[in-house]
């Protein structure tokens, strides 16, 4: 079992990753102060499909249990189901002592994070990820809905009191999430450590069988990298802008064509490559991008928009990107591998790169 810690200005919490790790939930929980007086899961459906035996054997013991399933992927992150989760934790006569278990993927996290937030002003939550996707979402406090004009537009920052990472979890995801999810392994890499990247694009020829051990070590380095940013900057203030390379695009295509209709790992790695599109028109950066497209490729992903999403409508979604201000796209890019920076990019630079992805 591997642990990585994650400090901020008021909370200190610690990532328990591995296989067999949800074994660490019942103390985990015992050992929370004040006492928990009653416990809400969370949790999406199709894992509880799969997986409620387990999840039930490894609930915490002598505690108020409450559970309800909602539904998987991004259609939980909407103010419907948000209000009916309120509803549920009412009814469920939570209170400030209570806690939320989030069991799920990303988006999952997402909605119970945000309840957690809200929820008499802000309760205690732990992040039960089960898809390699939610290693990046499930770290860092990050929690959010969505509005029909933008990806998690409504949300806040709310820190988990603890994220329970068990590999296991993994081996049934389908390579479509397998995908997604390996994206953000890929991003914190560009952003931050050049030779892991290196790394990645020499070991990894599939994402069909990837040894459990080493995907675990490259979820354990993406969640450090992660971690140390946040530590630096919790509220998105400067540096943790970094964590969004490839999103302001990438969040623009899954808009465009409807939340769900294209994964958010898929969507971001076509924005991925149009920031590194961008940061070689703009940065020159020594980075041999069609290497990197022909291994992406390779691994299943798609690396243009769809066909039928022009630039004015991506535009006009990439507009309302909470890194804009004043009207001005301001877009994560590299300096080099490793090295983002924050940079305004004018609609005339952005649409000769639209012209060029869409020819890869």
């Amino acid at each position: 079992m591997e642990t990585v810690q994650v400090k901020t200005k008021d909370v200190t919490y610690e990532v328990v990753l591995g296989e067999g790790a949800i074994g660490t939930l019942p103390q985990v929980v015992d050992a929370l102060s004040p006492s928990v007086t009653s416990v809400f899961y969370l949790i999406d459906e199709t894992v509880y499909e799969k997986f409620e035996s387990i999840i039930k054997a490894f609930a915490p013991k002598h505690k108020r249990i409450f559970w309800h399933v909602l539904p998987a992927g991004e259609k939980v992150k909407t103010f419907e189901v948000y209000q009916e989760v309120l509803g549920a934790a009412l009814n469920a006569g939570l209170d400030r002592q209570s806690l939320i278990i989030a069991c799920g993927g990303g988006a999952t996290g997402d909605l119970a994070g945000f309840v957690a937030a809200t929820y008499m002003r802000g309760i205690r939550f732990i992040q039960l990820p089960t898809t390699i996707l939610a290693h990046d979402s499930a770290v860092g406090g990050k929690v959010a809905i969505n509005h029909p004009l933008g990806k998690n537009m409504v949300g806040s920052f709310h820190q988990p009191t603890a994220v329970i990472y068990d590999i296991d979890f993994l081996k049934t995801l389908p390579a479509c999430e397998i995908r997604s999810g390996f994206t953000e392994v890929i991003k914190h890499a560009m952003i931050a450590d050049d030779s892991f990247l290196v790394e990645l694009m020499q070991s990894i020829n599939t994402l069909e069988e990837i040894d459990p051990t080493y995907l675990s070590r490259c979820l354990k380095r993406g969640i450090e990298i992660k971690a140390s940013i946040v530590e630096q900057d919790e509220r998105e203030l400067g540096i943790r802008a970094y964590l969004n390379f490839g999103h302001t695009y990438g969040h623009a295509i899954e808009a465009w064509a409807g939340y769900g209709k294209w994964s958010h790992g898929e969507a971001v790695m076509v924005g991925i490559i149009y920031a590194l599109l961008i940061s070689k028109e703009l940065n020159n950066i020594p980075f041999n991008i069609h290497s990197f497209i022909n291994w992406v490729k390779k691994l299943g992903y798609e690396v243009s928009p769809p066909d039928d999403a022009s630039f004015d409508e991506l535009a006009t979604l990439m507009l309302k990107d909470k890194k804009t201000i004043a009207q001005e796209i301001r877009l994560v890019i590299l300096k080099s591998i490793g090295i983002p920076s924050l940079q305004k990019v004018t609609i005339e630079q952005l649409k000769e790169i639209d012209h060029i992805i869409r020819k890869m």
